[in-house]
């Protein structure tokens, strides 16, 4: 390889930055999908989780989504509030579990349905070969970059 080729192949920039510019440009068009669903993209996620979960236990819900506990109650509040999921006792006195309610299951197919509109409108502007690129890329990054042996990538939402 010619010293003008691998001069093409060396990174520029900060891949930091790079990465932060795009997701920001990426999340404007899945948020304002989920907007016209009246939740945040964060909500959604939860949604679907508890969805796949069934009844879980906030801890195992954390852990699943890979978020601190207090982080976790606090993105709960507002679904709570709204209906889509409850708070129940567990097993035992000292445990609880969240679940949806039937108001969060419907609330979540209606912003399955933002979120597939949300993507195909990514797959339009980026073309489907693009993205399937940008998705083989990122998996094998998070490989290389995984702290923990175990670690995978997200599901989808």
């Amino acid at each position: 390889m010619g010293k003008a080729a691998s001069a093409k192949l060396q990174p520029q920039g900060c891949t930091h930055l790079q990465l932060r510019q795009l997701m920001r440009r990426v999340a404007r068009l899945y948020d304002a999908e989920m907007a016209q669903a009246g939740l945040k993209t964060t909500q959604f996620s939860l949604l679907t989780a508890l969805d796949k979960l069934g009844p879980a236990q906030p801890g195992v819900l954390a852990r699943t989504l890979r978020l601190q506990p207090s982080t976790l109650t606090r993105n709960l509040q507002p679904l709570v509030a709204a209906g889509w999921v409850e708070q129940g006792p567990g097993a035992d006195g000292r445990s609880r579990l969240v679940q949806l309610t039937d108001a969060g299951r419907a609330k979540r197919v209606e912003a399955r349905q933002r979120w597939k509109s949300a993507q195909l409108e990514l797959n339009r502007l980026l073309g489907d070969a693009r993205v399937a690129a940008l998705h083989a890329l990122v998996q094998e990054s998070l490989v290389l970059l995984a702290t923990d042996p175990t670690e995978h990538s997200d599901d989808e939402a």
